[in-house]
């Protein structure tokens, strides 16, 4: 890197990518050549878990540093207050040209005087709207635009990805003798699982979660059991409405076949990925640049007889998190687990800033220098996001059932695999990720685990006094 020139960082931020798609994860099979390269020249941190498993409180903490619990948004479509800062404008530096391109869903006004100084929006209103209609794609919804099914529908070239990706290469090759911030927000491979590549991972290469093919399981609370019945109560609707784009599935055979059209929406992003990538090297910028890849969230895609997020469970919370250095060109791999709280505190760490007041972690850049960092306790929380629940529900009463939608949760990972999910109105869990890896044995009610359960749940709640968290569990 020229001694003269501040690095540059780009952020890939794809929406919904569990971190089994890669390679280092454990994806072997998964059509991903353009992110399983960056991982070989990357810091990979094997264990990384997001602050809340859905979406805006997500991305809450990954633009903030702050836990959702705190800056207020606690569910989906909340817009992020101005009073917390976004963190490009915690880097007290000018020299940055800054863009955000993609997906925001932190307020409709979104990320421009927020430290942005550009975005491309792909909003169903926004740039990419406009873009699709004056390449003559007619909006089929009746005011003026685009539905999820029908963008998902379209070829590859009209395809968002590609959209991002271009804009993307632009703005580095307007801004190459600048230092620059951009992050690029892919809204794949959120749902519906559908898209131009959806064969380009052979279907006898999709493996299912171990829990995908076992018996439904009853010892998990009951917003989960909620969540399984609504959505396969949708299935079978779909079976008549959407053949080609299920939502949702019932049999082993259908999560295989939503599961490999999920990962082709992985192989697009990674398409497009890697065309940015070739962008840096093109304009001279590789050497110059740090390079970042995580996900607000994961997917079940069928493990626990679920879709989607919302859930404590691995799959839903666990996401891929790489960092590649300049000058970097082999993997390091950081085996305990960290946490998304830690996110803004590492790039502006890795930019030369001081980590402010408003965020709540800490740098990693001393475990990735091998510094003495002690592994710490990782905590996620929950709270009320609208579940849906199948009409005329037969699982509880009705009274029971609004009070596990309800509920809100407190989860620890423990440096060395327990996992406790406590929870102020349904069942409480714990795991034991090193025994039961895919979280088929619930411990919680086992004799021989009261003093785990006593010692974790007392750092949840020095945890919850530290951090001003005021629910009572």
């Amino acid at each position: 890197m020229g001694a003269q020139r501040k690095p540059n960082l780009i952020l890939f931020l794809p929406d919904q990518q569990r971190a089994d798609t890669l390679a280092c994860y454990g994806g072997v099979k998964v059509r991903a050549p353009n992110l399983n390269k960056l991982a070989s020249e990357s810091v990979v941190f094997e264990r990384t878990y997001v602050t809340h498993p859905v979406c805006t409180p997500s991305r809450s903490s990954l633009m903030t540093g702050t836990w959702p619990h705190a800056n207020g948004c606690t569910r989906n479509s909340v817009p992020l207050d101005r009073r917390f800062r976004v963190f490009p404008e915690l880097t007290q530096d000018q020299d940055y040209r800054t863009a955000y391109i993609g997906k925001w869903h932190l307020g409709e006004d979104g990320p421009v005087g927020r430290g942005f100084q550009e975005w491309i929006s792909t909003d169903d209103h926004g740039d990419y709207t406009r873009y699709l209609i004056s390449n003559g794609v007619a909006p089929d919804k009746s005011n003026g635009r685009f539905s999820e099914v029908a963008i998902s529908n379209l070829p590859i070239e009209l395809a968002r990805p590609k959209f991002l990706e271009k804009h993307s290469c632009d703005f580095i090759e307007k801004h190459q003798r600048d230092p620059f911030i951009l992050v690029v927000a892919f809204v794949e491979p959120h749902s519906p699982y559908n898209g131009p590549l959806n064969d380009v991972n052979p279907l006898d290469d999709v493996q299912l979660d171990t829990t995908a093919t076992l018996p439904e399981s009853e010892d998990i609370p009951l917003r989960y059991r909620l969540m399984r019945e609504w959505q396969q109560a949708e299935a079978m609707l779909d079976r008549e409405r959407l053949p080609k784009q299920l939502f949702f599935g019932i049999t082993p055979d259908e999560y295989r076949s939503i599961k490999q059209r999920y990962l082709g929406l992985v192989t697009l992003v990674d398409e497009s990925i890697g065309a940015v990538l070739r962008c840096l090297e093109r304009c001279g910028l590789a050497e110059d640049t740090i390079v970042v890849h995580t996900s607000d969230h994961g997917d079940s895609l069928g493990a626990h007889h679920l879709f989607g997020k919302e859930t404590m469970f691995e799959q839903a919370a666990r996401v891929p998190w790489l960092i590649r250095l300049p000058g970097q060109t082999r993997p390091k791999m950081i085996s305990y687990p960290v946490s998304h709280i830690d996110f803004v505190p590492t790039l502006l760490d890795l930019l030369g800033q001081p980590n402010p007041k408003q965020c709540a972690g800490r740098s990693l850049l001393p475990v990735i220098n091998d510094e003495i960092a002690p592994p710490q306790n990782v905590f996620l929380e929950w709270a009320p996001n609208r579940t849906k629940v199948k009409k005329g529900s037969s699982l509880a009463r009705r009274r029971t059932i609004k009070r596990a939608v309800e509920e809100s949760t407190r989860t620890l990972v423990s440096p060395e695999g327990w996992k406790l999910c406590l929870r102020d109105k349904d069942l409480n869990e714990l795991y034991n990720l090193k025994d039961d890896p895919f979280e088929m044995r619930n411990l919680y009610s086992d004799p021989g685990c009261a003093s785990v359960i006593s010692r974790l749940s007392g750092e949840i709640h020095r945890w919850q006094k530290s951090t001003n968290d005021k629910l009572k569990l």
